[in-house]
C-alpha cells in the first residue's frame, strides 16, 4: 500500500480501549499538570494507579499543588510508554495520552489503605520487602490522595503511527481526523498560502 502519512496530522493515531488499559496499567509514571494562582502551567512527575477509569496519585498536603487544585480542580495528566519499567514486554502499546479532567481529594483511611497497597505493589512487583518499605513511607499524616476523573483524552499511538508510515496498515485502521487536523490546520495553511489537506 502506498504511504499516505502526513507528519502534520496526528489525531488519526488513537489507542483502542484495550491499549489504553495496557498503557495505564503498565506505565509507572505520569505528569500531573495544573495552573498556579497567576496562571502559570506547572507539571510534576508522579507514580500513579489507574483504577475504575480514574488516575490516583498522592503528595503531601502542604505542597503548592494541593492549594492550587483545591482552588481550581481542572488538571491534566500525561502518561507515556516512557514510564514502563525496565524489562517491560515489547508487546505493550507505545505512545502517550494526555487526560483533561477534574481532581478530587481523599484522606480517609479506607482509600489510603487500598491506594497505598496498590501503589506499593505496582512499584515493587517482585519484592515484598520493597512493597512494605514503600507502603510505610506513604503512610504519613500529611499525605493526601488525588483522584482525577478524565473528561477528554488526547492520544498518540506510536505503534499505529509507525505502521502507517511503513505502509503496513489500511486507511480504515486509522482513527477519525479531529478538528485540529482539519479546520485549524487548513486555516493555518491558508494563511501561509498553502493548499489544504
Amino acid at each position: 500500500m502506498a504511504q499516505t502519512h502526513d507528519h502534520e496530522i496526528v489525531s488519526i493515531y488513537p489507542f483502542t480501549e484495550d491499549e489504553v488499559e495496557k498503557l495505564m496499567s503498565n506505565s509507572n509514571e505520569c505528569v500531573l499538570m495544573w495552573a498556579t494562582k497567576d496562571g502559570w502551567p506547572v507539571g510534576v512527575t508522579h507514580a500513579f494507579v489507574y483504577k475504575d477509569g480514574k488516575i490516583w496519585l498522592t503528595f503531601a498536603e502542604h505542597r503548592h499543588r494541593a492549594a492550587a487544585i483545591r482552588r481550581d480542580n481542572r488538571v491534566s495528566v500525561n502518561v507515556s510508554s516512557g514510564g514502563y519499567p525496565k524489562g517491560a514486554s515489547d508487546d505493550l502499546p507505545t505512545g502517550a495520552i494526555t487526560f483533561k479532567g477534574r481532581g478530587e481529594f481523599f484522606d480517609d483511611d479506607t482509600t489510603k489503605e487500598w491506594f497505598y497497597r496498590a501503589l506499593s505493589k505496582k512499584l515493587n512487583p517482585n519484592s515484598k520487602e520493597g512493597e512494605e518499605f514503600f507502603y510505610n513511607l506513604l503512610d504519613s499524616p500529611l499525605r493526601v490522595i488525588l483522584a482525577i476523573t478524565p473528561e477528554k483524552r488526547i492520544m498518540y499511538n506510536g505503534g499505529l503511527a509507525r505502521r502507517h508510515m511503513e505502509g503496513t496498515i489500511e486507511e480504515k485502521d486509522l482513527g477519525e481526523r479531529k478538528s485540529g487536523d482539519k479546520e485549524r490546520m487548513n486555516a493555518e495553511r491558508a494563511k501561509r498560502g498553502l493548499a489544504p489537506r
